[in-house]
C-alpha cells in the first residue's frame, strides 16, 4: 500500500480535446504546463541558451504581498510579448475527427499537494506555421486590429508587447494568429489578461474531475471558464462596491487603480536622529517639543500626513540632557503625541555608534576619504581596537532599532530608513519579519543623504559587505544624485557581482537575491510656506539692513559653512585672496561675509580646519584691511533660519565650494529668499555638490582650479540684472514647488513600481479555486488576470521537501539522477569582497566528504543511475569525483561523456557528432580571440574539445563586459557559415555548436536508462544552478511527455565512431504510475525547474537523506534560522 500513497512531484500527463472550426492552413495548440509563468522560460527554446538567460531577466517573478492594497501592474508583468505563450502543445486532428482536435503528447504537470484539488491554468491559441509577421486569419480578432482601432496616445507604447509567439521543441517558434476571448472582455493592450480556462486534478486519485471534458473554441458555456468567470464576477461587485465607497478611486477592468496604497496606510519614517527639538522649562521643569526645519520633519498642510498615518521613529536629544526616568517617560508621553516614537540609548552605545563609527568612518568613506589620507594628527579612525567597538556597537544601535520596529510594525506599512547611520536596519527587518510572520510583510525603502563612495574606496571598509547588503534588502533605495547612485551600482556590481539594468519608466533595478531592487535618484527643495512666514519676521530685514549698513555699500558674497576640510572653505578663501589680489578694483567693493558652523561631530577635523581657517582670514586681513571680511564661528550645525535668511536677502552672491557633498538646500533657500520682487543673485556652487546638478542657473566651479573660480567670482559680481534674472527664472519653478512633500510622493511612487516589477512573495497558499474574499474583503479581491496568473504560478513554484523526496524514493524502483557540478553537489564558496559573484568559485572544486559517501552509496544501488553533468573539464570533474564507481559523467555541458564505470573497468569517452567542423572554427575564431586578449588584461583562451571559450573573469569587470560584448559581434561575423553559438555565461564568451546543451544528454540518459532495466522509469531528480541547466528541466518534461510516443522523437545525436542507436526498443513502454519527478533549481530564482532549494548545501543533504543518514550540513538559510529563529528553524527542518 506504501507505493500507492500519493507523493508531492508526482507526475500527471494530461490530454486536451477542442472542438474548433479553424480555416485550412491554421492549427491549435494548448499551452505547455504552466500557462503563464514569471518562474517558467519558453520550455522549447532547445538551441539559443543566451535567449534564454535574455528571456529569465526579463520575466523574473511579479509577486504579492498578500497585503489588502497589494496590485500589480499588467504593463510591468508583460515585459515580453513572448511571456504569454512561452511553449505550447501541438494538437491534431483527422478528416474524420473534424473539427476535434486533440493533443498527440501530453502536457506534463508536476503535482505539488499531497492530496486535496490541483488547478491546471491553460488556454488554446491558433497559429499558422510560415504565417508572416501582420497575417492574420480573415474574419478573427486579431492582436494587430485591436492596436489600430484604439487612438489612445499610450497605445503606441503598448504596441510592442502585442506580437505573441509560441514555441514548440520540433517546429520552432510561430505567431500566435488567434486567441479565445468569448467574453469580450479583453482590450487588447496585454495578452495576459485573457480569459483562461482550469481543469481540476484530484492529487490523491492522479485524475481530473472530468474525465470526457471535450472544450469549445470560444465557448463561454464550457465547464472550464467556470472558475474564471465567478472569479470577473466577484471582481465586478467588488469593483462597484468600492466605486460607491470611493467615487474618486477610478478602477479598471484589468485591476489598475489609483492612488496605489490604501488611505491612512501607515508610513514610518525611521532616522537616527528624530527631527524634533525638545527643551525643559527651567521654571516649570515641564518638556516642550516642536519640528524641526529638517526635512524628514512634519509640515503645515502635508498632504502625506493627510493620506498616510505618518510615525516618526529615532532617537532624540533634549535640553538639558535626561537623567531620570519620570523626565524620560515624559518626553516619550510628549513625543507620543506627534507621532514619534523616541529611543533612548545608552550613552556609551551612541557615543561609540554616532561620534565613532558614522562619523569617524562612515563619514569620511562615503566621502571618498582613502584611509590613508586620514590626517595623522587627528586621533586614528581606523585603529583596529576602536574600529571593534565602534562596529559592534554600530550593529547594535541597528538591532536596537530593528526590536522597536517590529513592535510596532503591521502588514502593508512602509517603512522609509534615512540614512548611512541606519544602513543594517533593511535586512534586519526583513529577516525579523520572516521570523515572526513567515514573510517580509512591509514595503522598505532606504534613502541616503549623504555621497556614496566609489567602490575602490567601499572595499576598504572591513564591513562595507554587510552595509550593502543591509541597504540591497530594501524594495527602493534612493540617492540625491545619480553620481551616487552610479557609485553604489558600481560597488554592487564589483562587491556581489550584481547586475543592473534600466526597467520600465526609467528606474534602474539591481538583480539580487532573486528580486529586483530599484534604485531611484530623486531631488527634493525647500519648504517655501515655511521660508514665507519666516521672511515675514522683522528680524529678517532688520539684520539684513544691518549687515548692509555694516560693509557700507559693497558687494556681499555670503556663505554660511560647516567647519570641516570637506566644505572646501579653505579653497573658497584662497580663491578670494587671489581675487582681491589679481582684481584690484575689487579690494574696495567687495566683502566675504563667512560663517562657520562647529557642530562638534567631528573634533579633531574642526580644530584642524578652523585653524587654517583663521591663518587665512588673518592673512586676508593683513594684506587688503580688516573690511574685506566679516568671519565668524557658531558652536551647533545651523544658524536661526531668519538669520540665515537675512544672510541670504543681504548677500549678492552665495558662494559654496564644498569638495564633497550631499544635498544641501541652503543655494536653493538663496534663491527664494531672493525671488520677485527682491533683485536677484547669483549662486555659485562646486560642481562636486549634489546642488550643483539641480540648479540650472548656478555658476559651476571646480574649487581645486583656483583661477577658474576667481574668474567665476568676477563673473559673478559683474553679471547685468538680465541674466541674473534669467538664470533665478531657471530655478525658481523647482525650488518654489518641490518641498519634502512632493519629494515624498515621488519616493513613494518608485516604490509602487518597485512592488509592481518585483514584489513580495506572497506565502499564501491557494485553497481554492477561486478567490476567498473573507480574508480582507473586497478591496483585495479585485485583481488583473495577470497579476492572479502570476500569484498563483509563484505559489506552485515550491522549496523541496526532502522528507517527500525520500517517501517516493524508497517507494520506486528504476530512479534516475542528473546533477549538475559546480554549484549544486559542489558548494559555492561566500561571495568575497574582491570577487564577482557570477564567476565565484567553489570550495576545493571537490564535494563535502558527505557527499561524496552519499553518491557512493547512490551508485552502488542497481535500481539507480547517477550522472553527474557539467560544464567544467573532464579533468577537474575526474579529479573530484572520478572515483565513485557506478556514476556516469558528461563534461562540456554533455558534448564528451562517459557510462558508469565499476571497479575493474576502464572509463571510455563518447562525444556526440554535432556537425561542425571544430578545426575549421577555430582557425577563423584564435586571430580574433587573440585580437582581444592582447587588449585585455587578465583575459585568456580556453580551448576544450566541443567549445572554444574567452575567459574575462579576472578582468576589471566593466572592462571585460565591454569587450565581451564587442568580441560576440565581431564572432558572430566572423563565423557566419557555422553551425555554432555563443555564450555569455560566468564570465566566460563560449563558442559551442548551435545544437549543443544539457538537454541533448539528458535525454539519452533517460533513453538508455529504460534500455538497461527494460522497465520504465519512475522516479527522476534532476539539479542544476544556472542558467545552462534549464534544458536539463526542460528535457526530463519533454521526456517524460514522449513516453508512448517513441517512434514521433527525435532521435539522439549520433555519436562519434558509432552507428547511430534508434528509439525503438521503447516503442511499446508505457509511462509509470505513480512516475515522480523533481526538478530542483538551487537558489531560488526565475527557472524551469518546478521545485527550488537555497544552496548547494541543501543538495547535499538531500542526497544524505535519501540514503539513510543524518544531514549534517546546514544551508545558509538554516544556519541564519538557526540562529535567529529557532522556531523557523524547526519548520526549515521538517
Amino acid at each position: 500500500m506504501e507505493a500507492d500513497q500519493p507523493f508531492p512531484g508526482r507526475v500527471m500527463r494530461l490530454h486536451f480535446k477542442c472542438r474548433a472550426d479553424l480555416p485550412i492552413g491554421s492549427a491549435l495548440r494548448v499551452t505547455g504546463s504552466t500557462l503563464w509563468s514569471p518562474t517558467h522560460l519558453a520550455q522549447e527554446d532547445p538551441l539559443q541558451t543566451l535567449s534564454a538567460a535574455s528571456q529569465t531577466a526579463s520575466q523574473a517573478p511579479i509577486l504579492s504581498t498578500g497585503a489588502e492594497e497589494d496590485w500589480v501592474d499588467v504593463n510591468i508583468l508583460n515585459q515580453s510579448h513572448a511571456s504569454t505563450y512561452t511553449s505550447s502543445i501541438e494538437m491534431y486532428t483527422t478528416p474524420e475527427t473534424y473539427p476535434l482536435w486533440q493533443t498527440r503528447r501530453p502536457v506534463v504537470i508536476v503535482l505539488h499537494k499531497p492530496k486535496g484539488i490541483h488547478h491546471h491554468y491553460y488556454r488554446y491559441l491558433v497559429v499558422t506555421p510560415g504565417a508572416k509577421d501582420g497575417e492574420t486569419l480573415k474574419g478573427q480578432r486579431s492582436v494587430e486590429e485591436e492596436d489600430i482601432s484604439d487612438s489612445d496616445s499610450e497605445r503606441g507604447v503598448e504596441s510592442q508587447y502585442q506580437v505573441a509567439t509560441t514555441s514548440n521543441e520540433y517546429s520552432g517558434a510561430s505567431q500566435v494568429m488567434l486567441w479565445e476571448d468569448p467574453f469580450e472582455q479583453f482590450s487588447g493592450n496585454n495578452l495576459c489578461n485573457l480569459p483562461y480556462r482550469t481543469i481540476d486534478i484530484d492529487t490523491v486519485t492522479n485524475e481530473v474531475t472530468d474525465q470526457d471534458q471535450i472544450d469549445n473554441w470560444n465557448g463561454k458555456e464550457d465547464a472550464s471558464f467556470q472558475a474564471y468567470s465567478i472569479r470577473e464576477a466577484i471582481n465586478e461587485e467588488n469593483r462597484r462596491l468600492l466605486q460607491s465607497e470611493m467615487p474618486s478611486r477610478q478602477i479598471s477592468r484589468d485591476g489598475s487603480r489609483t492612488p496605489p496604497f490604501q488611505t491612512q496606510q501607515r508610513i514610518f519614517f525611521v532616522c537616527y536622529h528624530l527631527p524634533v527639538v525638545v527643551v525643559q522649562d527651567k521654571g516649570s521643569g515641564h518638556w516642550k517639543a516642536s519640528w524641526t526645519d529638517s526635512l524628514l520633519a512634519k509640515t503645515d498642510g502635508s498632504q502625506i500626513c493627510s493620506t498616510y498615518q505618518a510615525h516618526w521613529v529615532g532617537t532624540v536629544t533634549t535640553h538639558p540632557p535626561i537623567t531620570k526616568e519620570e523626565d524620560k517617560q515624559a518626553v516619550q508621553l510628549l513625543l507620543e503625541g506627534m507621532n514619534c516614537y523616541p529611543l533612548f540609548l545608552n550613552s556609551d552605545m551612541a557615543e561609540a555608534h554616532y561620534f565613532g563609527f558614522c562619523k569617524q568612518v562612515l563619514w569620511p568613506a562615503f566621502h571618498n576619504i582613502d584611509i590613508l589620507d586620514l590626517n595623522v594628527e587627528e586621533q586614528s579612525s581606523w585603529d583596529q581596537s576602536n574600529l571593534d567597538n565602534w562596529w559592534k556597537a554600530y550593529k547594535e544601535v541597528n538591532q536596537t532599532f530593528c526590536t522597536t520596529m517590529l513592535g510596532l510594525i503591521q502588514p502593508n506599512d512602509i517603512l522609509w530608513v534615512h540614512d548611512y547611520h541606519l544602513s543594517l536596519l533593511p535586512k534586519l527587518m526583513t529577516s525579523g519579519e520572516i521570523n515572526l510572520y513567515g514573510k517580509p510583510i512591509t514595503r522598505q525603502v532606504f534613502f541616503l543623504h549623504i555621497p556614496f563612495p566609489t567602490s575602490q574606496i567601499f572595499r576598504e571598509l572591513e564591513c562595507g559587505s554587510w552595509l550593502l547588503e543591509g541597504m540591497l534588502h530594501a524594495h527602493v533605495v534612493g540617492f540625491h544624485a545619480f553620481d551616487h547612485a552610479r557609485h553604489f551600482l558600481n560597488a554592487s556590481k564589483r562587491i556581489f557581482g550584481l547586475k543592473y539594468e534600466t526597467m520600465a519608466g526609467g528606474l534602474i533595478g539591481v538583480h539580487f537575491s532573486g528580486r529586483t531592487v530599484m534604485v531611484t535618484m530623486s531631488n527634493v527643495s525647500i519648504e517655501p510656506r515655511m521660508i514665507d512666514t519666516i521672511l515675514r519676521f522683522p528680524t529678517v530685514n532688520a539684520c539684513k539692513s544691518a549687515l548692509k549698513e555694516k560693509h557700507d555699500g559693497r558687494f556681499i558674497i555670503g556663505g554660511c559653512d560647516i567647519g570641516q576640510r570637506l566644505q572646501g572653505v579653505s579653497f573658497k578663501l584662497l580663491a578670494f585672496e587671489r581675487l582681491l589680489r589679481d582684481y584690484p578694483v575689487w579690494q574696495n567693493k567687495v566683502v566675504m561675509v563667512q560663517r562657520i558652523l562647529l557642530p562638534g561631530t567631528r573634533k579633531g577635523d574642526e580644530g584642524q580646519t578652523v585653524g587654517e581657517l583663521r591663518f587665512l582670514v588673518k592673512r586676508i586681513k593683513d594684506t587688503f584691511g580688516e573690511a574685506v571680511m566679516d568671519y565668524e564661528e557658531i558652536q551647533g550645525s545651523s544658524i536661526p533660519t531668519d538669520q540665515r535668511l537675512a544672510l541670504w536677502k543681504a548677500s549678492d552672491v552665495l558662494m559654496a565650494t564644498p569638495l564633497r557633498e550631499g544635498l544641501n538646500h541652503w543655494p536653493m533657500e538663496y534663491i527664494y529668499a531672493r525671488k520677485e520682487p527682491e533683485t536677484p543673485g547669483v549662486v555659485i556652487a562646486s560642481e562636486f555638490s549634489a546642488v550643483a546638478s539641480i540648479l540650472n542657473g548656478a555658476l559651476r566651479v571646480n574649487p581645486y582650479d583656483i583661477q577658474m573660480t576667481i574668474t567665476t567670482i568676477d563673473k559673478a559680481l559683474t553679471m547685468d540684472l538680465q541674466e541674473r534674472e534669467g538664470r533665478r527664472y531657471r530655478d525658481i519653478d523647482f525650488v518654489s514647488t518641490s518641498p519634502s512633500d512632493k519629494w515624498t510622493k515621488n519616493v513613494l511612487r518608485d516604490l509602487k513600481d518597485a512592488i509592481q516589477m518585483a514584489g513580495s512573495e506572497s506565502s499564501q497558499t491557494s485553497a481554492a479555486n477561486t478567490p476567498n474574499t473573507s480574508r480582507h474583503g473586497h478591496q483585495q479581491i479585485i485583481d488583473s488576470t495577470a497579476a492572479y496568473l502570476a500569484r498563483e504560478s509563484n505559489l506552485s513554484f515550491t522549496r523541496l521537501n526532502r522528507e517527500a523526496v525520500k517517501r517516493a524514493y524508497d517507494s520506486t524502483t528504476n530512479r534516475v539522477f542528473i546533477l549538475d557540478f559546480n554549484g549544486t553537489i559542489v558548494i559555492k564558496e561566500p561571495p568575497g569582497k574582491y570577487l564577482k559573484r557570477e564567476i565565484l568559485g567553489t570550495s576545493g572544486n571537490k564535494p563535502l566528504p558527505e557527499v561524496i559517501e552519499a553518491l557512493n552509496k547512490l551508485c552502488t544501488d542497481s535500481k539507480n543511475t547517477v550522472y553527474v553533468v557539467s560544464g567544467d573539464s573532464a579533468e577537474n570533474v575526474l579529479n573530484a569525483i572520478g572515483n565513485v564507481p557506478g556514476m556516469g559523467l558528461a563534461v562540456s555541458n554533455g558534448a564528451h561523456f562517459s557510462t558508469p564505470v565499476y571497479p575493474g573497468q576502464k572509463r571510455q569517452w563518447h562525444i556526440f557528432d554535432l556537425g561542425v567542423d571544430w578545426d575549421a572554427v577555430k582557425r577563423v575564431a584564435l586571430p580574433v580571440l587573440s585580437k582581444y586578449t592582447a587588449r585585455s588584461n587578465g583575459s585568456f583562451v580556453k580551448l576544450t574539445q566541443f567549445s572554444i571559450g574567452w575567459s574575462y573573469y579576472s578582468c576589471d569587470p566593466e572592462w571585460g563586459s565591454m569587450q565581451a560584448s564587442h568580441l560576440v559581434l565581431e564572432l558572430k561575423n566572423e563565423l557566419r557559415a557555422f553551425d555554432v553559438r555563443f555564450v555569455t555565461l560566468k564570465g566566460v564568451v563560449e563558442i559551442v555548436p548551435q545544437k549543443l546543451n544539457k538537454g541533448l544528454f539528458v535525454k539519452k540518459v533517460l533513453r538508455d536508462a529504460v534500455r538497461k532495466s527494460n522497465q520504465g522509469i519512475d522516479f527522476i531528480l534532476c539539479m542544476g544552478d544556472d542558467i545552462s541547466d534549464e534544458k536539463m528541466f526542460t528535457s526530463v518534461y519533454s521526456y517524460v511527455a514522449e513516453i508512448g510516443d517513441e517512434e514521433n522523437a527525435q532521435p539522439d545525436p549520433p555519436i562519434v565512431d558509432e552507428n547511430p542507436r534508434s528509439v525503438e526498443l521503447l516503442e511499446s513502454m508505457k509511462a509509470r504510475d505513480p512516475m515522480y519527478t523533481y526538478t530542483v533549481a538551487v537558489g531560488k530564482k526565475p527557472s524551469h525547474a518546478s521545485q527550488w532549494v537555497s544552496d548547494g548545501m541543501e543538495v547535499g543533504n538531500l542526497l544524505v537523506h535519501l540514503t539513510g543518514g543524518q544531514p549534517p550540513i546546514k544551508t545558509m538559510l538554516e544556519e541564519k534560522a538557526l540562529n535567529d529563529s529557532p522556531e523557523l528553524w524547526d519548520q526549515l527542518t521538517m
